[in-house]
């Protein structure tokens, strides 16, 4: 408002690196054919870091047995507790054949089996595990000690003193080797390595429930200090996340949460970027150098609320999904298991799901709340779901009519707006992939890429594609526990899923799961 009370409209929000990446990085029927090129199997990369000099702490002797063997002893069930969390999250969990050897796969899903996260746990000094870093060894199941000096107040600088890390004794910190996902596909990799990452942070917050840990995420944090903490070389390996793990059986550690997320700088001048190097250029730009950086961007207490009146057109069909949770066993022993043997479905019947089925799926994944009774977390972190919205095109679910919807999460109401089958349209925005055309369901996440830097900067795309995994990991294993099949999708055509299903222009696609029966 001006002195006379005359609404001023807020300048244009010139296009940021983040959104100059996201347009140079869509699939497009007219282009993509000419883009991917032949993979080169002699440059295929090991999704698996070695170190020639540390200390290992085999973990494998504490998730061979049960908890009841350690009843007496409080050592071991310490690190019987620490050892689940971690194969939980990221263990191997199964051997596949593949071009005469074998490919493992592990408890996180990852687009083209490539697995380009790294688990590294920082140790401020326990009985039981010295002060130092560790790198996660999922093949070993070990904790490999490379570091044995206290780097416990280079963390707490790194990430501007949070209050999650003033009492708690062990952090992860999630890194990205670029290559890995970069191999196979190309610059929009970084899409990719963050859903990947996401499906992790999804692991550790469930997997931390069975444990009696809780994570504390930290998406705001001086990039360049924590790689030089982790001694990891920025142009091929970076930290993406830090999550403070609060042991819930020691009150000290049991704090309230903290600020998941901060804004970066915005970037809109930028030179000419050549295919091939705009991953690593814009993951610069995300980074935030020092607390100077955060100030640069509007405060965070004027971030925009969830709006429950959204998309609610005068002609849609509102339709309640309250159900009755999922139920996860005694013990959440039923989660375990799920989360072990998660596997993504390589097809569908194109039988029909129920509509209970469906509402059950969206309550595990958006109603935290109705699963404290379990033992789960009623509020775990994201970086800011607000900026999520969701929408589903339905081709074969009883009693609900085809078409796409959007869900409401905080009315718990799905909203039509489009009245039509789409089954051929999905099976060519998934890149003519079959589980388009025959799951049951297509759920998809999208944000307002243009709203969402205008409140967290550039950064915000890494928070975004890490909210949509890390939702589609309570997806992928709900739907596991409901015995149906479950596969999420990082290549499709973006502006034709918009086009298609009459999603908004300026809802930029994230992410693409579709479910349904399993053949």
């Amino acid at each position: 408002m001006n002195q006379k009370g005359t609404k001023i409209p807020m300048p244009e929000l010139r296009e940021s690196i983040a959104q100059h990446y996201h347009e140079r990085t869509k699939y497009d029927p007219q282009t993509l054919a000419t883009k991917n090129g032949r993979l080169d199997w002699s440059k295929q990369p090991v999704p698996f870091k070695e170190y020639k000099i540390g200390t290992s702490f085999d973990l494998k002797s504490y998730i061979q047995q049960e908890a009841e063997a350690f009843a007496d002893n409080p050592d071991a069930q310490w690190l019987y507790r620490l050892s689940r969390l971690l194969f939980c999250s990221y263990g191997l969990t199964a051997k596949m054949p593949s071009m005469g050897s074998g490919v493992y796969l592990r408890a996180a899903p990852s687009a083209g089996g490539l697995y380009p996260a790294e688990v590294y746990v920082v140790s401020r000094g326990t009985p039981l595990l010295p002060p130092g870093l560790y790198n996660y060894q999922c093949r070993t199941h070990s904790l490999m000690h490379y570091w044995e000096t206290d780097v416990w107040q280079k963390l707490q600088d790194a990430c501007f003193w949070h209050s999650a890390l003033d009492n708690t004794q062990l952090a992860i910190i999630i890194t990205a080797v670029f290559y890995r996902s970069e191999w196979r596909y190309e610059d929009r990799a970084y899409r990719r390595i963050f859903l990947d990452s996401g499906h992790l942070l999804g692991n550790i917050e469930l997997s931390s429930a069975l444990s009696d840990y809780r994570p504390h995420v930290i998406g705001g944090f001086e990039d360049q200090a924590v790689n030089e903490l982790l001694y990891i070389d920025p142009q091929q390996e970076g930290a993406i996340a830090v999550l403070a793990l609060a042991d819930l059986l020691d009150i000290q550690q049991n704090l309230p949460t903290g600020t998941s997320a901060l804004p970066s700088p915005i970037q809109t001048t930028f030179p000419r970027i050549p295919d091939g190097e705009l991953l690593r250029y814009f993951h610069k730009c995300t980074e935030i150098k020092s607390d100077r950086d955060i100030k640069l961007n509007k405060s965070l207490d004027t971030q925009e609320k969830p709006l429950e009146n959204k998309y609610n057109f005068p002609f849609c069909n509102k339709i309640s999904t309250v159900t009755n949770p999922i139920y996860w066993g005694e013990n959440l022993e039923g989660l375990e298991t799920t989360i072990l043997k998660r596997r993504s479905s390589s097809g569908f019947s194109g039988a029909n799901l129920t509509f209970d089925e469906l509402k059950a799926l969206l309550d595990f994944t958006y109603q935290p709340q109705n699963y404290i009774d379990q033992g789960l977390d009623n509020a775990p972190d994201y970086f800011d779901p607000n900026l999520i919205q969701t929408f589903i095109a339905v081709s074969g679910v009883e009693g609900l009519d085809s078409g796409c919807y959007h869900y409401a999460p905080y009315g718990q109401q799905l909203r039509q707006i489009r009245f039509k089958n789409f089954r051929r349209e999905l099976h060519y925005l998934c890149l003519q992939q079959d589980l388009g055309r025959d799951a049951a369901f297509v759920l998809f996440h999208t944000a307002n890429l243009e709203s969402a830097v205008s409140q967290y900067g550039d950064r915000v795309y890494r928070y975004l594609h890490m909210d949509a995994g890390h939702l589609g990991q309570r997806l992928n294993l709900a739907a596991i526990r409901l015995g149906l099949g479950v596969t999420g999708i990082g290549g499709f055509f973006d502006d034709q899923v918009n086009e298609v299903l009459g999603i908004p222009e300026d809802e930029a696609v994230l992410y693409i799961t579709t479910l349904g029966r399993p053949r």
